[in-house]
């Protein structure tokens, strides 16, 4: 897929020379289609290499993006250059107006703050609130995805007793699904977590599917029925070595850490970690750019009616 960037956007050139093709906004103005426009509000400390990774994510397919980086107006980022924030991202108040065919909310290194304790908590609110409306699909990751269980379901994380960390795997479920089709009946993802949520307790929600849990590591994939909330509560987007450079921060912080599950080979973290979920993690992001947002986007934006555009979930397919 054409990825439509800012043409002096770091990471672009990283893209490029893994064969990705990004084109800049001056290729984009000869394009003669309707490219999706997907806003991707990055709430991970070091936004670079999460920009890197989740535009790996979206450059699977053969349809074109174009890409909105959004930031907190209320909290200001303290890893990534400001120079960069103001070149590179825009604040809700930017595109409030606007309508999106797709969003994506990071996770955030806050977990084990109460979600109203986060002083970018009502942002982030008025953002999910403004999805309803404005978004054909919210993809949701991590805290994310819990911050989205608990505002749009009423869901609560929950502390545990010790990180989930590691690479875990994961059953799936109604693979009739579109969001996990093609998926094998058993597949890998990491995990770097100290909170999650009661499995049962999305299980038994009217209006949420369970699509792929872990004995382990509990849920990993769930929506709305409608399609229109996905929640991922791991990090498919993970490269290789993430995990890797998370072990070795928190053993230098002298942080009580084990050795991330899974991942390293005899379980050595001096060798080299094996890739176990780089195929399913661009599955995942594939589906859910094709059934959830091409598929049910509308071609032409409508003001008015936008609010009444919904869809049905592809049950049967």
């Amino acid at each position: 897929m054409p990825i439509r960037t800012q043409s002096e956007l770091p990471v672009k050139s990283i893209l490029e020379k893994e064969n990705i093709f990004v084109m800049d906004e001056e290729r984009a103005m000869h394009q003669d289609i309707r490219p999706l426009e997907i806003g991707i509000l990055n709430l991970m400390p070091l936004k670079e290499d999460t920009e890197l990774q989740i535009l790996r994510m979206l450059s699977n397919t053969p349809l074109q993006v174009d890409i909105t980086f959004l930031k907190t107006k209320s909290h200001d980022a303290k890893h990534t250059p400001q120079s960069h924030l103001m070149k590179f991202y825009e604040t809700f108040d930017d595109i409030k107006d606007k309508n999106l065919d797709g969003l994506i909310i990071t996770g955030a290194p806050i977990e084990l703050m109460e979600f109203e304790e986060v002083d970018y908590w009502d942002e982030i609110c008025q953002i999910m609130d403004w999805t309803k409306r404005h978004v054909t699909s919210t993809l949701y990751l991590c805290w994310g995805a819990q911050a989205g269980l608990y505002y749009h379901y009423g869901i609560r994380k929950r502390i545990l007793d010790k990180k989930v960390f590691g690479v875990f795997a994961h059953k799936v479920l109604h693979r009739k699904i579109p969001l996990v089709r093609g998926f094998n009946d058993i597949f890998y993802a990491p995990h770097s977590r100290y909170t999650d949520v009661d499995s049962e307790e999305i299980r038994h929600h009217p209006s949420l599917l369970t699509l792929a849990d872990s004995e382990e590591a509990g849920v990993f994939l769930c929506m709305s029925k409608d399609g229109s909330q996905i929640f991922v509560m791991g990090h498919p987007e993970y490269d290789r070595l993430t995990l890797d450079q998370e072990y070795r921060r928190d053993l230098a912080k002298g942080l009580d850490i084990d050795v991330p599950v899974n991942y390293y080979p005899d379980n050595d973290p001096s060798k080299r970690p094996l890739l176990q979920w780089r195929s399913h993690a661009n599955t995942l992001y594939t589906n859910w750019l094709n059934y959830y947002v091409y598929q049910l986007t509308p071609y032409d934006f409508a003001d008015n009616a936008w609010g009444e555009f919904r869809h049905d979930v592809f049950y049967g397919i």
